[in-house]
């Protein structure tokens, strides 16, 4: 494969912190074991890039104090520490625009004297943020390639957690459509590379240059931590590993693990923090198995990772979820997923490796997930068997290296230098 000569911007990137800043900085870092990688991304996270020095050819920082300390206000006063806030998106333009247009005036003179073979953005993953390097390569002389890109799934009908949890702000996301940049950023890009099927589905305008890659991997170590596992006769490990925030729906985990808990026959391990966590102990006590649940709280990556692999069954049944990152961290540790067929979880779990429940309401996807468990609590074999293949299926189709091969065959279509890969997504959605 040609090395290629790759900018990736991924400004939020962070080898230290979790979720979407993690994702940029294991997908640039797995890139740059193939080409020639230059990150460019905020100067905040410099010294953890020290920390972890990566097979970069080079690392580029973007300095803006005063935008970071404006930054850290608006989550501590305004946002009261929710990062997860949609209106943290739509607050987050201005800082988007502003990286870029200092990146640009950095890398330009470098960029037209023909130092790199093409941009890659791989954050923020969602598509309400612009990008204005595609408009600002517009005429070249490097093609521009983002994604991939991850958001825009609609709130599920007759959920209370919906309701709960769903802003006044998401009902103006389509105004993100007349941002400036926002129409230059796919009509100029060369590839548009979708993280689900929903965000595919809404790109189709694009499907010349449109290709569906996960948008989120498992690292090598992390790959390397799965062990055999006696499927025995003892307790069902269960667990839930996510933010305690409504449309997470740990409720509905709670809920289905009940019969099993009171029987004896399985114990609910709960890993993650948020608003909800006090409703949910009450919650357990009203169904009177709060001694068969422990909330652990939040931990650091590397302790859930732990804590994960000593489960059997991940109870996940998030009825919003885009990425799902705990999905795919289950499967390579051999846990077996239960999940809601919807979003990115709803392309990634099949049934050879475990379970997808339909988005029906509350109270069926409750019984559902009851006799899912019921049966993997009675038939260990079967538990088994779902987890060998989830550990060879997250092996073989989920790496970090394995996406970042796939990726490759984007970006070198996207330079002229290969057969145009052909990556449609799991579900065709209309």
């Amino acid at each position: 494969m040609k090395n290629l000569r790759t900018l990736v911007l991924a400004p939020g990137s962070n080898p230290d912190s979790s979720s979407t800043a993690l994702v940029g900085y294991a997908h640039s870092e797995a890139l740059a074991r193939i080409h020639a990688v230059t990150l460019v991304a905020q100067g905040c996270h410099e010294a953890a890039f020290r920390r972890k020095p990566g097979p970069f050819h080079a690392i580029e920082t973007i300095n803006t104090p005063w935008l970071d300390r404006i930054y850290a206000w608006i989550i501590r006063r305004i946002l009261k520490g929710d990062y997860g806030s949609h209106l943290l998106t739509a607050l987050s333009y201005p800082f988007c625009v502003v990286f870029e247009w200092k990146a640009w005036r950095l890398l330009r003179p470098r960029i037209m004297a023909g130092e790199f073979d093409v941009v890659l953005r791989l954050l923020p993953v969602v598509p309400t943020l612009p990008s204005p390097f595609a408009y600002f390569l517009r005429h070249g002389p490097i093609p521009f390639v983002i994604g991939p890109i991850n958001g825009g799934l609609p709130w599920p009908r007759g959920f209370s957690q919906a309701e709960k949890q769903k802003e006044w702000i998401s009902n103006l996301r389509n105004v993100y459509r007349i941002l400036p940049f926002s129409r230059s950023t796919f009509r100029n890009a060369k590839a548009i590379i979708a993280g689900s099927s929903q965000t595919y589905a809404e790109f189709t305008a694009y499907r010349d240059k449109l290709f569906f890659v996960p948008e989120n991997g498992l690292s090598q170590s992390l790959l390397d931590l799965a062990s055999p596992k006696d499927p025995g006769q003892g307790h069902l490990e269960l667990i839930y590993v996510g933010r305690l925030v409504p449309y997470k729906a740990c409720d509905l985990a709670i809920r289905a693990a009940v019969p099993l808990l009171q029987k004896g026959l399985a114990r609910l391990t709960i890993v993650g923090y948020g608003p909800e966590r006090q409703g949910l102990e009450q919650l357990a006590q009203t169904l009177g198995v709060a001694k068969d649940i422990l909330f652990v709280g939040r931990l650091s990556h590397r302790e859930t990772m732990l804590s994960l692999q000593k489960a059997d069954v991940l109870v996940f049944p998030s009825i919003r979820e885009f990425g799902g990152g705990v999905v795919f961290e289950a499967l390579a540790l051999g846990v077996v997923p239960v999940v809601a067929d919807f979003g990115g979880p709803g392309d990634i779990v099949h049934s050879g490796v475990g379970y997808k429940v339909a988005l029906t309401n509350e109270s069926d996807m409750v019984c559902q997930i009851e006799k899912i468990l019921s049966e993997l609590a009675g038939d260990r074999d079967l538990l088994d068997r779902l987890r060998q293949e989830g550990m060879k299926y997250a092996r073989e189709a989920l790496s970090w290296d394995g996406k970042a091969q796939t990726v490759s065959d984007i970006l070198l279509w996207a330079v002229g230098g290969g057969p145009k890969p052909v990556l449609p997504p799991p579900n065709i959605l209309v």
